[in-house]
């Protein structure tokens, strides 16, 4: 009887293990604030005069990279108004507006792969993003770090 007791438990046992593996493909994701910040919607398209733009949003937040071109190669944020990055929260009365721009916060943006044949980029980001407009109080600054966007959906020239 012992036997058929431990059999039913190894088959109960192996029968109960199942794998739940959940792909995050496309994915826009880092840390802001060292808190884990994933998107729920993302997009990627250049403008007619040939800025990149790669969004993410979660809810009311929304995160955007600008660059010059899809080049795969890495761009410094902090240096100019050529490639900058921006985090804004819409859900408050008070909309704080957190960018880089020319002497204005820091980091960089590293794009590893632009298919062109199945339109899409992945690469990597970090910024630190100052508040512009802070006031006593206010958050003077947002940190991006370990960011990255993968297989985001890439839409060729959108007029604006």
């Amino acid at each position: 009887m012992k036997k058929y007791i431990y059999l039913f438990i190894s088959v109960f046992v192996l029968a109960s293990c199942t794998e739940d593996v959940k792909f995050n493909t496309p994915a826009f994701q880092g840390l802001k604030d060292n808190v884990f910040w994933r998107s729920q919607n993302y997009t990627a398209y250049t403008t007619i005069n040939g800025d990149l733009f790669i969004e993410g949003g979660l809810g009311a937040e929304k995160v955007s990279l600008k660059l010059p071109s899809p080049i795969p190669q890495t761009y410094i944020l902090g240096v100019d108004d050529i490639a900058t990055a921006s985090y804004s929260n819409v859900f408050p009365s008070e909309t704080p507006q957190f960018t880089t721009g020319t002497n204005m916060g820091n980091g960089q943006v590293v794009i590893t792969d632009f298919d062109v044949k199945n339109n899409t980029i992945s690469g990597t980001f970090k910024f630190t993003a100052v508040n512009g407009s802070a006031g006593d109080g206010e958050k003077p600054e947002i940190h991006f770090t370990e960011g990255v966007f993968y297989k985001i959906p890439y839409t060729p020239k959108v007029n604006f």
